[in-house]
């Protein structure tokens, strides 16, 4: 058993992996701020399961300092993410400089490991053949940037902690609000695939994701490493919405529609509305489940972890549909 602080313990994968760590016998804190009803639901559903919710955002050191006391393991999932009014220097402040601040405080506290939640977005737009831990880096918006950043200050603080990366892929599952979306416009009879849907993902389920972020925690040959965490199978964007719905009893092909008109109304929001303290009402992130291929190389978690998925889509989907309906959100 660990005593393992997560942040950002209210968003899907966080709020996942401290039920998870909690039922195989780890003494789990959640850090997290609370923004929305959400995460304030998810901060409910913690502390039912006997997890210890401390409302604290990255910047507030004290709290953090007295939260780490103590903790044998921090891992940190925290970020600046969908804020798409967001200035860079908000993305910067979250993502680079609130992480620096958690090392330090970590190093004080004495804290064994420190895992970093990364994103297969410091990949940016991925290029042709299989990527992993060393494919170059070429993110294309704040969010990619400032935790490509992130990583390097990981890795500076190498010499006083251990540490590690996980770079990790799109991920779902009971608990997802972001595809509830996808589930329910294809079970209206109402989703349109932007594009010729022949773009590939490889998914992760967050019962796999976060078993791979727990055997970070735990391995020693993890340390100093980095590696992605991805899902066995690719899937084009066409195959996982068949897969959706099948998952909530529908039939039938996709209707598909252009992409550029959708790229080139998501480029003047993004340039008009932040100005006006507005959020976009589409932005060029939106659009990369659609247009974005990634196809990953597991194999240095296989080797260092021991970590393989077992969740395939299909099965992953229907899952995710039952929870839903069993929420009324279906």
């Amino acid at each position: 058993m660990s005593r393992i602080l997560i942040t950002g313990a209210t968003g899907f994968i966080g709020c996942e992996l401290a039920q998870l760590a909690r039922r195989a016998g780890h003494d789990v804190t959640a850090v997290s701020a609370i923004n929305n009803d959400v995460e304030s639901a998810r901060s409910k559903r913690l502390s039912a399961a006997g997890i210890q919710v401390l409302v604290i955002s990255l910047e507030e050191r004290a709290k953090l300092a007295s939260a780490l006391n103590g903790q044998d393991v921090v891992i940190h999932l925290a970020a600046a993410q969908h804020e798409a009014e967001a200035s860079e220097s908000h993305f910067r402040r979250v993502n680079v400089d609130g992480t620096r601040q958690l090392l330090g405080l970590a190093v004080a506290a004495q804290v064994r490991r420190f895992v970093y939640g990364s994103t297969i977005g410091v990949y940016g737009a991925a290029a042709d053949g299989v990527l992993d831990e060393r494919s170059a880096l070429a993110p294309d918006n704040l969010y990619g940037r400032t935790k490509a950043e992130a990583e390097i200050v990981v890795r500076e603080f190498g010499s006083k902690i251990p540490v590690c990366i996980a770079r990790i892929s799109e991920t779902y599952g009971p608990g997802d609000m972001r595809l509830l979306k996808l589930f329910r416009a294809v079970q209206r009879g109402r989703y349109l695939t932007i594009g010729n849907g022949r773009n590939q993902h490889q998914l992760i389920y967050v019962d796999d994701l976060n078993r791979g972020l727990l055997l970070a925690a735990e391995s020693p040959d993890a340390v100093g490493a980095t590696f992605v965490l991805a899902g066995a199978e690719m899937l084009t964007t066409d195959q996982m919405v068949a897969a959706v719905a099948a998952a909530v009893g529908k039939r039938g092909s996709p209707w598909h529609v252009p992409l550029w008109p959708f790229n080139l109304a998501a480029i003047v929001f993004e340039r008009t509305m932040p100005p006006l303290g507005m959020r976009p009402l589409l932005h060029r992130r939106r659009l990369d489940f659609f247009r974005k291929s990634f196809r990953f190389s597991t194999a240095a978690a296989e080797r260092l972890l021991g970590f393989r998925a077992a969740i395939g889509f299909a099965d992953g989907a229907r899952r995710t549909a039952e929870w839903y309906r069993a929420q009324r959100m279906l």
